[in-house]
Order: structure tokens, then C-alpha cells, then sequence
């Protein structure tokens, strides 16, 4: 009885101590093994920034921040196992208010209803699968599986993939292209954008002359690209990212004599891609979707971010580093409007953001967690740099 009676005491203790605590966390969950390293980085750095900016203070609290990695070594990527058991390290611990996170769609899928349950805000700077938000663009059970509390707890600050695959699809017309062949990487992110690609492509009066999956692991597509020169597409589409093999695919189009242009998404917006396709096999032939536009061409608080970064880190920021630094701008606008630790509190906050003055623009969340921003970018690659062609939409 005697032990019963201390075991409690101490519980309540550490109730009432963590009740008392003037600490709020944020943390982020990210990939930070394997290729996507250099991207999430500056994601993280962004995070960094947004906090330092209020001296890691919103009110009478004090902001801490922790960077989880989401991959394995044995992946060299996300890796379910691993966001499973960030998503249930966050929601065991009290202090934290907001999970900004994830950075691949399928990562999403992982921790979305643990974090929904728990009642936790999550927040994506990168996760572009329509169906997490948006009632009949994905799966039927879509994206109410996502909220088994009933509630939205989820937000992203980037549009999303049926906003990207309709720009896809109208920028190749644009181009000239009459047929496309759409590959992906069979993965949530990657087959999804090229589906919402195929489902535009008609309107175009494009023809899709094929649609296939590929094996991220594979060495080489040398049978594939040879397939496709059977067809003669003006345009290869790959659903996919640098980490299924998009640098593996842009060598492989090129070593097999196949004149189509390349388009690629956001997936593959970022130095890495660059560097495992080979600058040479990219130049003047590879085209790059991307939702919102390059940090050089941001605006207002967008440019001071963007000249922030550069003189802090002394090189200019990957594409999605803006976006880690508006999750978490968002985020601490939102407990400093809740005004109290508590997850309802953040999250009832979050949902009432309306025209939100960011780096990014001015913006709300709608009624699905989705930004209202739509703004889309098309690139290209020159010189072994991306390189800004026009705003797509």
C-alpha cells in the first residue's frame, strides 16, 4: 500500500511539474539519412531561423526545438518504422505542441492518425498527395482515415499534387508536346502526381502513349527507355523523386537516344538530383515543376528570408527550406495566439489562420488544413543549375 501511495504521489508530481512547465517543444521529422540530407537540411535550418527570430520565446514560454530523423540507414530513406515511433515519441511527450513534418507523402499516411488521435498538430512543409486532405482525389476511405478523432489536426503550407499535375500537363502543350509517356515510382507521392498528371492530360489534348511503374532499386531502364522510343513521346513524365531514381532515369533517356524532354516534379527540385543524373544529361532537355517559386524569387518577407538564409548559412537555400520556415512561423503564431500549453488550444489556432502575412505571401488554411496558395513555378536546368523559366497556371 505503502509503495502504491509513493508511486502516485511521484505520478502527481510529475503531472504537476510538467503542468507547470514554461517549455514548449517543436519537432520536426524529417529524412536526414540518405540523398534527401542536403534538402531536409535546410529545411531544418529554416526551422531554426523562424525560432531564433522570436528568440525561442512566445510568451511566457520558451520555444525548444528537436530534429528527428524519419530514415534508415537500411532505406537510405523514410522509413515507416521509424516515422511510426517519432509519431508515438511525440505524443508521449507533454511538452510537445507541434510536429512539423512530414517531407514524404507516404511518411504522412504513417503518422497522420497517431497524431490525429492524440490530438497534436502536425504541420508539412512538403507532402504533396492530394487524398491526405482532399475528399475524392485519392482513396475512397480518403482522408477521413486520416482523423479518427472526427477532427482536422493536419495543415501543409505547399499546394498540393492536383494543382501540380494539372500545371504538368498544361505547361507540356505548352511546349508542343502532342504525346507523353508517364512513368512513376509506384510510391504515393510518385504514382499519385503522375495519375493527377494523366487525369489533366486529355484536357491538353495530350496523348498518353504510356503508363508505367518502375523499380526504384533497378541498376539501370535501358529495356524501358527503349520501350518507350517504340512509342516516340515528345515528353517523359516521372512521378518520382532523386531518392527512386529520377537522376538514374535522366541518364538512362539519354544514353538510349530517346528525344523526348524530361519532366520531373518537386520530388526532384533540389541539388541532389543534379548531381545523380549528371548535369550534362539535364541541360536544356529536363523541365521541373514546383509548387510556389524558387527562393530567388520570392518577395517581401519572402526576399528577407531568402537573404537571411545566404548570410547566415553562406549558400542559398534548397526549395523547401521556406517552407520549414513557415510551418514554423505558423506554428508559433498559433501557441502564441492559443496562449496556453495546450494541443487543442494549437491546433483550434492553426485552423483559424486567415490571411497569414509570410514569407510566402498571404494565406489562410481552409477547412481540409490545405493552404489557399496556388501559385506554381516551372524550371529548367542550365549551366548545372536550376534556372526559373515563368510562373506555370
Amino acid at each position: 500500500m505503502r509503495l502504491y501511495i509513493l508511486s502516485f504521489l511521484a505520478a502527481f508530481a510529475a503531472l504537476t511539474a510538467q503542468a507547470d512547465s514554461k517549455t514548449i517543444k517543436i519537432v520536426s521529422s524529417l529524412p536526414r539519412t540518405g540523398s534527401a540530407n542536403a534538402q531536409t537540411t535546410t529545411i531544418v535550418n529554416g526551422i531554426r531561423m523562424a525560432i531564433d527570430e522570436v528568440d525561442a520565446k512566445v510568451g511566457d514560454y520558451t520555444i525548444a526545438y528537436e530534429d528527428w530523423d524519419d530514415a534508415s540507414p537500411e532505406r537510405g530513406s523514410w522509413d515507416p518504422a521509424v516515422e511510426a515511433a517519432n509519431a508515438d515519441k511525440a505524443i508521449s511527450d507533454p511538452d510537445v505542441m507541434a510536429y512539423v513534418g512530414t517531407y514524404n507523402s507516404g511518411a504522412a499516411k504513417i503518422s497522420m492518425p497517431k497524431l490525429n488521435q492524440a490530438g497534436l498538430a502536425m504541420i508539412s512543409p512538403g507532402n504533396t498527395w492530394p487524398g491526405l486532405t482532399k475528399p475524392d482525389l485519392g482513396e475512397p476511405n480518403e482522408p477521413m482515415v486520416y482523423r479518427p478523432s472526427g477532427r482536422v489536426t493536419y495543415f501543409r503550407v505547399v499546394p498540393a499534387d492536383d494543382i501540380q499535375g494539372w500545371v504538368a500537363a498544361k505547361w507540356s502543350s505548352e511546349m508542343g508536346a502532342k504525346k507523353v509517356f508517364l512513368l512513376h515510382d509506384r510510391e504515393l507521392y510518385g504514382k499519385g502526381i503522375a495519375e493527377m498528371f494523366k487525369r489533366s492530360a486529355l484536357g491538353f489534348g495530350l496523348e498518353v502513349v504510356g503508363f508505367e511503374g518502375i523499380d526504384p532499386k533497378a541498376s539501370n531502364y535501358k529495356s524501358l527507355v527503349t520501350k518507350m522510343r517504340q512509342k516516340n513521346p515528345d515528353i517523359v513524365f516521372f512521378g518520382g523523386t532523386t531518392q527512386t531514381n529520377g537522376g538514374q532515369i535522366a541518364k538512362d533517356i539519354v544514353s538510349g537516344g530517346l528525344k523526348a524532354k524530361l519532366l520531373v516534379p518537386d520530388g526532384c527540385f533540389e541539388s541532389a538530383f543534379i548531381e545523380a543524373a549528371g548535369k550534362e544529361n539535364l541541360e536544356g532537355r529536363t523541365f521541373i515543376t514546383f509548387g510556389g517559386v524558387p527562393g530567388n524569387k520570392l518577395q517581401g518577407k519572402g526576399r528577407e528570408f531568402f537573404e537571411g538564409y545566404k548570410k547566415r548559412y553562406g549558400a542559398e537555400p534548397e526549395a523547401y527550406a521556406v517552407y520549414g520556415y513557415e510551418a514554423t512561423k505558423v506554428a508559433l503564431d498559433a501557441i502564441r495566439r492559443a496562449g496556453k500549453k495546450d494541443r487543442q488550444a494549437v491546433v483550434e489556432a492553426l485552423a483559424s489562420t486567415k490571411d497569414f502575412h509570410g514569407a510566402l505571401g498571404t494565406w489562410s488554411f481552409d477547412a481540409n488544413g490545405d493552404t489557399t496558395l496556388k501559385t506554381m513555378s516551372g524550371n529548367t536546368v542550365k549551366g548545372g543549375q536550376f534556372e526559373f523559366v515563368k510562373v506555370l497556371g
